[in-house]
């Protein structure tokens, strides 16, 4: 199984290089917000390992907001973080990067604070990658060959399945299987639908991930009899710290809302993108680093096969904390509106928004952390909106795919590949090739 990896390249902006910085980017686009695959700086298409990456300029306006803790607030430096989702290792990506994109992104890196001329652009981005703290992948292992090996196949299973019954009309399931099938291996032998097959996963990497999936449950149950000693003092903390944290939820501004909008629904999927300040103090740190920690472990082991908990629409996400576990970027990929993702997860696991979130500076109030919090649906979308940033450039490798299209046409290869054993289960196999040729862009 191929692995994904991510990268983060976060630097601070050259004073007074903002908006030549923001016109590079907006150069690279077709739409507000939208890459040009082949655009000539970064040319995103010819990378055929990347998922989804965007370009964005950090611009915290939610920086005073600490002053509500009694901290004297300070602005932090505008910054330009790259980020994207690969399969295989970072490092060989980044080398792929300095192949195929050294000089266009030697533009844009140059309005970065330490960026000049004769700077070693492979260094530059180690030493500015910023590792995160959680990530979750919809379905560990599919890597972007796989996606558009399937998209292409369910295509002309759809065409092909309508051409059979047209000119032979209904047939038997099983039949109609059999001249798919047919179909499929005389194109494979053609050279026109290729199915790579996946990687197996290294034994090594295949027993360390053994001992990480074992070894977290089994040290939480060793260590199980003082968290029940410490439980009492736990409660009582989070909850005094409950009751004094304050709500901050102005009004987002309107100009604001307006050019996020204006970078929305271009595709089926869309990007988001959020900072935020850590309430101060070791205890919400602590918190804050535990919980993502555990997540990044269920998204590794529990919900690495197209959920996060009960939501489907989320191809990649991530957490990352910065200015040394100050503040915490999030970045996500997922499908739909933005009001209906954020209604998702309002409606089917708010209680899990509160665990990650709710250790944010201004953050709608709690009752033992999971209570109240994101079901205060309105609170809850102002606090997001307020920290959300724009996406100054997005690329996506498989524009108008959902992350359902993908499961479907990995299902509908399956069921290629082993024939279903039962008429029912044929039939709901024709069913899925019959939706996904209606649905084809």
């Amino acid at each position: 199984m191929t692995p994904q990896s991510t990268f983060l390249i976060l630097a601070p902006v050259r004073e007074g290089r903002v908006e030549e910085l923001r016109t590079v980017l907006n150069g690279m686009t077709t739409k507000p917000g939208l890459a040009d695959p082949e655009n000539p700086l970064v040319p995103f298409r010819a990378f055929d390992r990347l998922h989804v990456a965007r370009f964005l300029i950090i611009e915290a306006d939610t920086w005073r907001d600490i002053e509500a803790y009694g901290i004297t607030a300070h602005p932090y430096p505008v910054q330009l973080a790259f980020v994207g989702d690969v399969d295989g290792d970072r490092d060989s990506f980044l080398d792929e990067l300095v192949e195929q994109a050294d000089e266009g992104l030697r533009k844009i890196f140059a309005y970065c604070d330490g960026f000049d001329t004769g700077t070693n652009l492979r260094r530059w981005m180690v030493r500015h990658n910023v590792q995160e703290a959680a990530n979750y992948v919809n379905t560990r292992g599919r890597t972007v060959q796989q996606i558009r090996e399937e998209a292409a196949l369910c295509q002309a299973l759809g065409a092909e399945l309508a051409r059979v019954v047209e000119a032979h009309g209904a047939a038997d399931a099983t039949q109609l299987h059999e001249r798919l099938a047919h179909f499929v291996d005389l194109e494979q032998r053609a050279g026109r639908l290729p199915l790579t097959p996946p990687e197996r996963m290294p034994l090594g990497r295949k027993i360390a991930n053994g001992i990480e999936m074992i070894g977290v449950p089994l040290g939480l149950v060793l260590i199980s009899p003082l968290l029940l000693l410490l439980l009492p003092f736990l409660l009582w903390r989070l909850r005094s710290l409950e009751r004094s944290d304050p709500e901050i939820l102005p009004r987002p501004d309107d100009a604001k809302i307006v050019a996020l909008g204006a970078q929305e629904d271009h595709d089926v999927t869309n990007p988001f993108s959020a900072i935020g300040d850590l309430k101060p103090g070791p205890f919400r740190r602590a918190t804050a680093t535990t919980f993502l920690y555990l997540l990044n472990y269920a998204a590794k082991y529990i919900y690495g096969r197209g959920y996060l908990t009960r939501v489907q629409t989320i191809h990649f996400a991530r957490w990352v904390f910065l200015d040394n576990k100050r503040r915490v970027l999030f970045c996500s990929n997922y499908d739909g509106a933005l009001e209906a993702y954020m209604d998702d997860f309002v409606n089917k696991v708010a209680w899990g928004l509160n665990i990650v979130f709710s250790n944010g500076v201004g953050y709608p109030s709690t009752r033992y952390l999971l209570k109240d919090g994101a079901s205060q649906e309105s609170k809850f979308k102002r606090y997001l909106r307020n920290r959300q940033q724009l996406n100054n450039v997005w690329y996506k490798a498989y524009p108008g795919l959902t992350a359902r299209d993908l499961a479907r046409h990995s299902e509908i290869r399956a069921g290629l590949e082993t024939r279903p054993n039962s008429s029912r289960a044929l039939r709901l196999w024709l069913s899925k090739i019959r939706t996904t040729a209606e649905g084809t862009p």
